[in-house]
């Protein structure tokens, strides 16, 4: 009995570690797998400046060709990704060509930094006439008959005539300025005469000679 029993836990024991064993293996390579890769994801980080004067390209994106994934430079061109090993990155900016870089298996730290140059992408257009009328007998038509409004230089100008100003000037009403220099020449008159005969415009020789302008220019006519 004694050596039966034992027979039977040592057969026990090695069913056990011979069901246990894959399961460990399984757990062991998994974890081997998880760091492999880890090890191959990399952070890069750069600036993306254009070719002839280094200057940043802001706002362009990069994008994982494999992949939907990307991100976009900022104001200054810089730019930060994580991706794995051998993954070709995507450069793109209105304006510019397309560039690619495939990272390389070799590195051997995780973080990395990259300077990639965009080349100008110059873009020559076909001539382009645009006709505003069907016809060239229309558009001639339509501008020789066209009625160009006046300009404010035109109107101003206009306003500004001799006649037009005299026009104005006879029939523009004091204002309170003039009103009160006027009331203040009369009494000033009134206090230069004050005591004495006021002398009589009738034989004022100026005062006949606006009278003559005004009779020959025909003011004294009855308007009716």
């Amino acid at each position: 009995m004694p050596f039966l029993f034992k027979t039977y836990n040592r057969r026990s024991y090695l069913l056990f570690y011979l069901l246990l064993l894959p399961a460990i293996m399984i757990v062991f390579s998994g974890k081997g797998a998880d760091n492999t890769e880890k090890t191959r994801i990399r952070q890069l980080s750069g600036l993306v400046v254009t070719g002839d004067s280094l200057k940043p390209v802001p706002f362009a994106t990069v994008m994982i060709k494999s992949t939907k994934r990307g991100t976009i430079t900022d104001y200054y061109g810089f730019f930060s990704i994580a991706a794995r090993e051998l993954d070709t990155l995507v450069f793109s900016s209105v304006g510019f060509k397309q560039a690619r870089y495939v990272i390389p298996d070799t590195l051997r730290e995780a973080r990395y930094s990259v300077v990639q140059m965009l080349t100008r992408d110059t873009i020559h257009l076909d001539k382009t006439v645009i006709y505003p009328w069907p016809s060239r007998e229309q558009f001639k038509y339509a501008f020789i008959h066209t009625d160009v409004p006046d300009d404010d230089y035109d109107r101003a100008m206009r306003n500004l005539e001799r006649a037009e100003m005299k026009e104005r000037l006879e029939n523009m009403p004091m204002g309170a300025a003039a009103n009160y220099r006027h009331m203040l020449n009369q009494h000033a008159n009134q206090m230069y005469y004050a005591g004495q005969q006021p002398p009589m415009r009738i034989f004022d020789p100026f005062a006949w000679a606006e009278f003559i302008k005004a009779w020959r220019e025909g003011q004294f006519k009855r308007q009716d």
